[in-house]
């Protein structure tokens, strides 16, 4: 399912072959929590800003519409009209940060729903039943989410219990896709590697799970307020112990630099809410740095967000325009600057396979990593 192209370093560039197309890796993956992105995207308009992949939710999409819902519509492709890969997050990460009073055992975690405080069960075999009603084409395994710091001891009974129900998760997914009713009778299961900040537990865990031989392989539990520095320490202790025949996906993340700091380090998946929540917000990413789009000094600035960006916001609109939208509290502003944000990251995708390919992805890194992270200056 995986070929990998070419390296250079660690960097990898590579196909993902899937029942709902082939993902050209790097990718980054387009996060549409609820079936939609925030911001008045729908699946026409991710067509055409580049997107390969849509991350939707199990937990969310659980709570509502229900997934028996979605199943009796025909599945998640045919409710939200895409028709190129989804994946499906397990729901662990929305179980663990946003439920109240949930509480963990080996069978799974009972909790209340955020929504309107029901009583709700999940484990393994519920989170599988989910994504497999769902139909996605990348279901994600149930794991146990730890807040980091934690304490060590914590985290290793953690991780051995993910490992655990990461078992559970390909016995169910083995069985769903076996049914004469089941959508996706093709589902792949990727496997999440857990630890904390500790790079012991995070080596001995990817250990244990790579034995799985699953479709691919992700790093949880980071991005969520450790610093950067830490992260990528993570990413280097672990990928050694990575299978090099597998995708990686490294979950939540991230910023234009981490991502190229990321596939310098040998990841191929991405995903993250931050180019859409941070357009929602005026806070745009061109490719001479990070434009807060309210600014005074675009006021009467004629020229697009991005002179070298072809999206459609900055084919057709201003930034005098864009600020006024958000000044003027109209949701076209937030729309726009979505639409923008997307393009960008899709593109940035292009460009690092590009690199890859041409053989200069050293050159881009050096170049792009500490400039897209900077402050626009003009």
């Amino acid at each position: 399912m995986f070929k990998i192209i070419c390296r250079e370093g660690n960097a990898r560039r590579g196909e993902f072959s899937t029942v709902h197309g082939v993902i050209q890796t790097p990718v980054f993956m387009n996060v549409g929590t609820a079936a939609a992105i925030k911001g008045g995207i729908s699946s026409i308009d991710l067509e055409n800003l580049k997107c390969q992949v849509e991350l939707c939710n199990t937990y969310h999409l659980h709570l509502r519409p229900t997934d028996e819902v979605i199943k009796k519509l025909g599945g998640l492709h045919k409710f939200m009209n895409w028709h190129r890969p989804i994946l499906t997050d397990s729901g662990g990460f929305q179980v663990f940060s946003l439920a109240k009073l949930r509480k963990i055992k080996e069978e799974g975690v009972y909790f209340n729903s955020h929504i309107d405080g029901r009583r709700i069960f999940m484990g393994p075999e519920q989170s599988m039943q989910i994504q497999s009603n769902l139909g996605s084409t990348i279901a994600m395994a149930f794991d146990e989410c730890v807040e980091n710091p934690a304490p060590k001891s914590y985290s290793k009974n953690s991780c051995e219990r993910t490992t655990r129900w990461l078992k559970r998760c390909a016995d169910e997914m083995k069985r769903l896709n076996s049914l004469e009713d089941t959508i996706n009778p093709h589902q792949l299961l990727f496997g999440i590697n857990q630890g904390c900040t500790f790079d012991d537990l995070r080596i001995e865990h990817m250990k244990q799970i790579r034995d799985f031989d699953l479709a691919g392989y992700a790093i949880g539990g980071l991005a969520v307020g450790e610093p950067t520095e830490v992260m990528y320490r993570i990413i280097e202790s672990v990928e050694p112990y990575m299978p090099k025949d597998k995708p990686r996906y490294l979950m939540g993340v991230g910023t234009p630099s981490n991502i190229i700091e990321g596939v310098y380090r040998g990841i191929d998946f991405f995903d993250c809410v931050m180019p859409s929540r941070n357009a929602r917000h005026a806070t745009i990413f061109t490719w001479n740095g990070i434009m807060h789009a309210t600014n005074a000094r675009y006021e009467l600035d004629e020229r697009p967000i991005d002179p070298e960006c072809d999206c459609p916001t900055c084919k057709n609109f201003s930034r005098a325009y864009i600020r006024h939208l958000f000044k003027a509290d109209e949701q076209l502003g937030g729309r726009l600057a979505v639409q923008h944000n997307l393009y960008f990251y899709n593109t940035l995708m292009e460009k690092i396979r590009l690199a890859l390919d041409e053989g200069r992805f050293e050159e881009f890194r050096n170049k792009y990593s500490p400039l897209l992270a900077s402050k626009l200056e003009d």
